[in-house]
């Protein structure tokens, strides 16, 4: 056997064992494909979708949520925005986590979407929802080992304030678009937001709003070219996304005025005083603070939170708006996923 004969040899060897390993690679990517995909809740198959019975001080009633996907390590619960959103608006989840192998769970909040309506504001608490959530996880089997929480807008209120309380059940928090004080945000609303609009159109929007006059449909159709496509979501109104539209539409306004208050500048409900800046440094569990620079949420202020708390991060997104998630995706996205996976790579350090 000569050197020729040896040096072929040794290249069809390298190149077997390479095929080979390239063989169990993608026996492994499918694998995981398969487990991710896997299914493996007892009874009949619903597509991932649970009733949960939650309970209230008046009565017990259900909420709904849908599974997708399955991974042990990471699972993300999603808190909508409004008040009184669907969790519909979230599906945009959909192009890009299952990629990378990440749990994650729709849920409607009661008075919302799929779940129970009582049609009695007495339920639009926060409090109240705070203890919903924890029914929510329990029913779930979310715990420290696994749970990450994202709470966008209202829901960013949420889930800071179960944080509060609950932050021993968390892997990880990421806080989207919502600041920490209602004060705050209603002055950035006043001193920034109004003074960028054309002076005019603000005289008007604010003459309707000291007559409450909210039902009146140029009150909408003043705001949504000069505030809505600027702020909530920066793309002209008839290129929306679909399952934005769907979601915005099902809003329950009970709901929304309760907590909100009618006017889009700035919170005048129950959430009017709302405030939990000093306490941000009791939160030790991994956080992700995500901002915007066209946000109803001052982004300096977004960025503030993640020097706050003892372990946060903080996403800046230079496009985005509001819905930051839709008009500057690929950051947001790109961003979030970084955070979760990152944060499960120190946990299992």
């Amino acid at each position: 056997m000569n050197v020729y004969t040896n040096i072929f040899l040794s290249i069809v060897s390298v190149l077997f064992f390479s095929a080979c390993s390239d063989k169990n690679t993608a026996k492994e990517e499918n694998l995981d494909l398969s487990s991710y995909l896997k299914d493996g809740s007892a009874g009949i198959k619903t597509g991932g979708i649970k009733m949960i019975e939650t309970s209230t001080p008046k009565g017990k009633f259900k909420v709904w949520t849908k599974r997708v996907g399955n991974n042990p390590k990471m699972k993300l619960l999603l808190l909508n925005g409004g008040p009184g959103a669907t969790h519909e608006y979230f599906e945009c989840m959909e192009s890009f986590l299952p990629q990378e192998g990440i749990e994650f769970i729709y849920y409607d909040q009661l008075g919302t979407g799929n779940s129970d309506n009582p049609n009695d504001p007495v339920f639009w608490d926060l409090d109240r929802y705070v203890e919903e959530v924890e029914q929510v996880r329990i029913a779930l089997g979310l715990d420290k080992s696994n749970f990450y929480l994202l709470g966008h807008s209202w829901g960013g209120i949420l889930a800071s304030q179960y944080a509060l309380k609950y932050q021993q059940n968390l892997k990880g928090l990421i806080i989207s678009n919502m600041m920490m004080s209602a004060i705050d945000y209603d002055k950035y609303a006043d001193t920034v937001l109004a003074k960028q609009m054309d002076p005019k159109v603000l005289a008007r929007i604010r003459e309707i709003e000291k007559n409450k006059d909210f039902e009146n449909p140029e009150y909408m159709q003043l705001l949504l070219p000069n505030f809505y496509t600027k702020h909530i979501l920066r793309l002209d109104a008839d290129k929306w996304p679909e399952p934005v539209n769907r979601s915005f539409s099902k809003i329950n306004q009970s709901l929304y005025v309760t907590m909100q208050g009618p006017s889009e500048f700035g919170l005048s409900g129950k959430l009017e005083k709302w405030d939990i800046k000093k306490e941000l440094p009791k939160l030790v569990v991994p956080t992700l603070s995500i901002g915007a620079e066209y946000d109803t949420m001052d982004p300096n202020h977004m960025k503030w939170i993640a020097s706050q708390v003892k372990n946060g991060t903080y996403l800046y997104c230079p496009n985005g708006s509001h819905m930051s998630m839709y008009d500057d995706q690929d950051i947001y996205m790109k961003g979030l996923i970084k955070f979760i996976k990152d944060t499960d790579e120190k946990t299992i350090k």
